[in-house]
């Protein structure tokens, strides 16, 4: 999944100190390497963080950095005038301020007591500190040390901005880049240097060095675009004009002359992509590759070794498994339905590493940004903790080069008398939410005259956060279309517009969640992109060119694909494709992909026809519901609450039915006390329970299997010890006692009815001296057909190549580095080509003609496929021999099965429509009792009106209005979210169809034939049935497992656990007074170990129940306060 983090760059921020002191900071965020922070306090100094952690005054960075002096760091802000000294110029300086330090500078000769050598030293003494005011003994003094100038405040005073660096320098307690060098080691290392070169490179490799520090493209392009610079993009370092114009932002950040950075900016948060995050983990698997072969190059100093002796590519391959095994963002796609597809890969997070936690994320990261118009979708989020923090990708946002999310808009164009909007689709532009910053954007259904003039003379525009009404002179762009601000889910809901927000995001949440029927059917109601998304979920056949069909059956498509002569040619490929259709093959979320064709032979197809339906589609088209007439009224209190009330039709013919399959697995392993094995010969078994097992244990295809029946068999031995090799030796002669194996055999569980669909078996390849010497055999006749087989492809090409090239001469064939393997003016022979290498050979330029040279350097390509694919062949086929099936290590044998279950809908089963209108089906009603229309029509479901209003999802009563239309009329309708039908246009069609205005209807009382008191609203709306079904919650337990501490049972479904029988529900028996029935439940039903096993017996013999004993979590609440150091004893 892709990962939405905040961008490499710099950041200006802003936070209040608890005395009310507004404080300021800068923060350069890079790809790799350390952070550094600028910040100010409440005495107005400015600091620099290194890390978060190592604080420094930010003009001993500078000096460090290599502005050495006082002199130095006030001329990079122009803070200060320089004065020469000398008698002339003293009388004008009495009064005025220093604005540098005057410093007594002199040379010492020091002899080291160790080596007797002697050292020079470079001594400073302060004479006068900074902001002293010059007075004529002052003067005396600078003239006396020898000084050649000094450095005073300007006298025009605009260096007040600047005040904070004048403080910054008066906590500076270094003089010299050698003293700042040697502050900054010690704040990072707390040691002194071993030299000041070892201290210079430290801090040169935290912001300077290429191996450490990196800003990356995008961060270089943020720093520059943010302070004005014009630093080549290849400069993926800080430079020293980066610092200084940091800190001249904030500087005029603190005088309020520039604002701080909205971080939820989608300017400042870019996008991670999956191959981005792919090849960060590269680099570090191939920096790990790196220093490995170092170390290895170190300890074979003199040896002689190849290659293959130093590089270990488990390196890499562990790095890569553990990132898709652990990482947060790696995650087991949702195959519910194409939909769940779609959106899944579509999804955009801000967790995971290198991003938020759902603890610390607060309010403002989950808001909807105005920067998310048209790129993030503000409907579609989870519900719950990672709300806001989970985001969908907008119908037609895309990722640029840097990870920007950009938005199309089409141009207006102001050339001519009057604005024109440019509606060719060509010249859409693609906009990040920085470049659309200030440009006025009008509204993507805003009427328009054919050739792009605006109709009206005011247009609803937006500008930033801001929705101004301008003239169409005033407008920039214009959105492509009004569905651009919504993810493909929030974009299939019709109505939308009619919909509370909340509503919105639980419908389109919930369309993921629905269940591909048997028969799947397109809505009526539609929004349009129904086809569209079909296509994009990839989930379906589509045609791959213009052909024709030359076969279609239940399982197989073949196509001849129209090729012309030359590709023909160039093609070692049959122009006729096959394409297996899939049946009953099991998703992710156990739900069947079962396609079937809805093409014919003979028909003509071109490219991106969808050839099958099936898996939620039908005719090319989403369908993930059916289309049901629906009845807003109660029921006798049936539909209270959401409930729902259904038809027993539904159920009868399967109107609302879906098939799951579950797959089950059984591994076989070399256990210390033997071999496990898979079979039907199961001790203390019953022949009836293995009757449907084969020779391998594995129950047959087309079987009925039923609880607790065995799917696979499997016996692993046991014993108290483990055999000494001398018992191994005497068991592999005589073979193992029947009673030294126990049964471990893979049983249905509770919950499970189905039909088995497949098995498989896979095994490892156990080999013997004659196996082995058979296997090398068969891989030497492989290894010859290949070879065969290969020099015949080659000889092909090459006859081929000749042909094509027969009436020209090389312009000078070279290879990949550059050496000519062909010489210029040569002309092309069989035997001359029969010598090339072709895949190190460059395919460019072989002839003076163009078209030639496309020609054969695509034959050379379908070659070069062609012989990679005959390779992989070779590989699978030897692997199959040499290993057999690829297992984990320790398994020898895994056994598979699939269970086939087909569910119809029922009672405690979840429904919804597309507006966030769910419910759980309460009542399955017999036809004739159903309430039903003037013409003797039952309706199939019955929905609560009170369900409307307080949730303001209006739109599903449009939908049902239209619905009704479009049934009655056998008419479907696309109406696109924020440009659909309107009211007026609803009436029309129910007009049109002959029904009563917004489908109110007069219904009679199944039961009694009576018509109701008032009209209700009957029409025809999209339902879908939700994953959540009661079959797979329904749970009850008798016995079962104990927990090993408390003894008391386990909980959930999963478990076979019992009913958590918690503190309020003992306050509730308390309250009945029901004390034998609570002595009971909190013992011999629970952990009173004794007295239900007691209790077992008595209910056997039909004795009377025993006296309950002592709970066992007593007891464990006593060894823990013994443990503690309490002496507790029951008397």
């Amino acid at each position: 999944m892709s990962q939405l983090h905040r961008s490499p760059g710099v950041f200006f921020g802003s936070s209040v100190h608890a005395n009310g002191t507004q404080l300021y900071s800068a923060r350069i965020i890079p790809f790799k390497g350390s952070w550094i922070e600028f910040a100010t306090d409440i005495n107005s100094v400015m600091y620099a963080y290194i890390d978060r952690k190592k604080k420094l005054p930010v003009t001993t960075l500078l000096r460090a950095i290599g502005y050495e002096t006082d002199k130095d760091i006030l001329q990079i802000f122009d803070l200060a005038e320089e004065v020469e000294v000398n008698p002339k110029n003293m009388k004008a300086l009495v009064g005025r301020k220093l604005a540098a330090r005057v410093l007594n500078s002199w040379v010492e000769d020091f002899s080291d007591e160790d080596t007797g050598e002697v050292v020079t030293i470079e001594r400073n003494e302060v004479v006068l500190d900074r902001e002293t005011v010059l007075t004529e003994e002052h003067l005396d003094t600078i003239v006396d040390c020898g000084v050649q100038s000094i450095l005073v405040h300007k006298e025009e005073g605009s260096s007040t901005d600047y005040s904070i660096i004048f403080n910054t320098l008066q906590k500076d307690s270094s003089n010299s880049e050698k003293e700042a060098v040697l502050y900054i080691y010690r704040q990072l290392r707390n040691a002194d240097p071993a030299d000041d070169a070892s201290a210079r490179e430290v801090i040169n490799n935290l912001f300077f060095s290429e191996k450490r520090y990196d800003l990356g493209e995008v961060g270089r392009y943020r720093i520059n675009k943010k302070l004005g610079l014009s630093t080549d993009m290849d400069v993926r370092v800080l430079t020293r004009e980066d610092i200084i114009e940091i800190i001249k932002y904030l500087v005029e950040l603190i005088n309020s002359k520039a604002s701080v950075d909205d971080i939820d900016h989608l300017s400042n948060r870019r996008v991670r992509t999956v191959g981005e995050q792919l090849s960060n983990q590269f680099a570090i698997g191939l920096a790990r590759m790196s220093r490995t072969i170092r170390e290895r190059m170190n300890v074979r100093d003199n040896e002689v070794f190849t290659p293959t002796d130093l590089i270990n590519a488990k390196t890499i391959s562990s790095v890569i498994n553990s990132f898709f095994g652990t990482n947060a963002l790696s995650q087991f796609m949702d195959q519910t339905n194409p939909l769940a597809e779609v959106t899944h890969k579509r999804r955009l997070s801000a967790l995971g590493p290198g991003g938020l936690s759902r603890e610390r994320a607060g309010f403002e990261v989950r808001d909807v940004h105005y920067t998310h118009y048209g790129r993030l979708c503000p409907i579609e989020s989870p519900e719950g903790p990672n709300i806001g923090l989970i985001s969908s990708l907008c119908v037609y946002a895309k990722i640029n080069d840097l990870g920007f999310i950009e938005t199309p808009y089409r141009k207006v164009e102001h050339d001519g008398a009057k604005p024109l909007v440019n509606l060719n689709n060509n010249e859409v532009v693609y906009l990040s939410a920085e470049e659309e910053e200030g440009k006025i954007i009008g509204q993507g259904n805003a009427p328009l005259n054919d050739d792009g003039s605006f109709i009206r003379e005011k247009v609803k525009c937006r500008q930033d956060a801001d929705y101004p009404v301008v003239p169409p002179t005033d407008v920039d762009l214009i959105d492509v279309a009004p569905q651009q601000i919504a993810s493909i889910a929030a974009s299939l809901i019709p109505f939308l517009e009619h919909d509370d927000a909340h509503r919105a995001l639980m419908g389109s949440n919930m369309m993921r969640q629905a269940v591909p029927l048997i028969r799947s059917e397109a809505p009526i109601v539609g929004t349009g992109i129904e086809k569209q998304v079909c296509e994009d979920s990839r989930t379906m056949i589509t045609a791959e060119g213009e052909g024709i069909i030359d076969f279609v059956d239940a399982s197989v498509i073949r196509i001849t694909y129209d090729r012309t002569e030359e590709e023909d040619f160039v093609s070692f490929e049959s122009a006729t494709k096959e394409y297996r259709i899939p049946k009953f093959r099991r998703t992710n979320q156990n739900m069947t992909i079962d396609l079937r064709p809805i093409c014919e032979k003979g028909q003509r197809v071109k490219k991106g026809d969808i050839l099958t339906e099936g898996y939620a589609t039908e005719d090319g088209e989403l369908a993930l519901g059916r289309n049901l007439l629906v009845a807003y009224m109660p029921w006798k209190g049936y539909n209270y609450e959401d409930a729902i009330v259904l038809n027993e039709r539904m159920v009868r013919e399967d109107v609302l039915t879906s098939v799951h399959v579950d797959e089950f697995s059984l591994e076989v392993r070399e256990t210390k006390r033997g071999m496990e094995e898979l079979t039907n010969d199961i001790p203390n078994v019953s022949e009836d329970a293995t009757k449907d097992l084969d020779e391998n244990g594995i129950i047959r295809v087309g079987a009925r299997v039923a609880p607790g029946d065995i799917l696979i068999g499997k016996i692993t031995p046991k014993g108290e010890s483990d055999p000494t090799p001398e018992e191994k030796l005497l068991r592999a002669i005589f073979g193992d006692k029947a009673g030294d194996v126990k049964d471990a055999s893979l049983k249905a569980n509770p919950s499970l009815a189905g039909v088995i669909i497949k098995k498989k078996l896979f095994s490892k390849a156990i080999k013997s001296r004659a196996t082995k010497a058979a296997d090398k055999i068969t891989l030497e006749k492989l290894d010859n057909q290949f070879s065969a087989d290969a020099a015949e492809l080659k000889s092909l090409m090459i006859d081929k190549l000749v042909a094509l090239a027969k009436n020209y001469t090389s312009l000078g064939v070279k290879d990949n580095i550059g050496t000519e393997v062909i010489a210029e003016g040569a002309k092309f022979t069989k035997s001359l080509l029969a010598t090339l290498d072709f895949t190190s050979v460059q395919l460019s330029n072989w002839t003076e003609d163009a078209h030639t040279n496309d020609l054969i350097r695509t034959l050379v390509i379908n070659y070069l496929k062609k012989h990679n694919i005959m390779d992989a062949v070779l590989k699978r086929k030897k692997f199959a021999i040499t290993i057999g099936d690829e297992l984990p290590s320790g398994i020898i044998q895994m056994a598979k099965v699939y269970v086939a279950k087909k569910r119809k809908i029922g009672v405690g089963d979840k429904m919804a429509g597309r507006h966030g209108n769910k419910g759980i089906v309460s009542k399955i009603v017999r036809q004739e009792d159903m309430p039903f229309l003037a013409d003797g029509t039952p309706v199939d479901i019955v929905l609560n009106p009170l369900g409307v209003p307080s949730r303001m999802n209006i739109g599903q009563v449009f939908e049902a209005v239209l619905g009704a239309a479009g049934k009655k009329l056998g008419v479907k309708f696309a109406t696109p979210i924020f440009d659909g039908a309107k009211m007026e246009d609803l009436c029309e069609w129910t007009d049109k169809a002959g029904l009563p205005r917004y489908c109110s209807t007069q219904l009679y009382d199944g039961g009694t034939g009576e018509a109701f008191d008032q009209k209700a609203t009957v029409g025809v709306t999209y339902m879908l049935k939700l994953g959540h079904m009661v079959e797979d919650k329904m749970h009850a337990r008798s016995i079962g497992p104990y927990s090993l501490i408390t003894q008391q049972p386990l909980g959930g479904k999963a478990q076979f656990g019992g009913q958590r029988f918690g503190e309020m529900e003992v306050w509730a028996i308390e309250a009945f007074g029901a004390s034998h029935v609570l002595q009971e439940i909190l013992t011999i039903k629970s952990d009173d170990v004794v007295g239900r096993s007691k209790a077992y017996e008595a209910i056997v013999k039909g004795d009377p129940m025993p006296t309950p004993g002592i709970p066992e979590s007593l007891n464990v609440l006593l060894h823990e306060l013994r443990g503690l150091g309490l002496s507790i004893t029951l008397d």
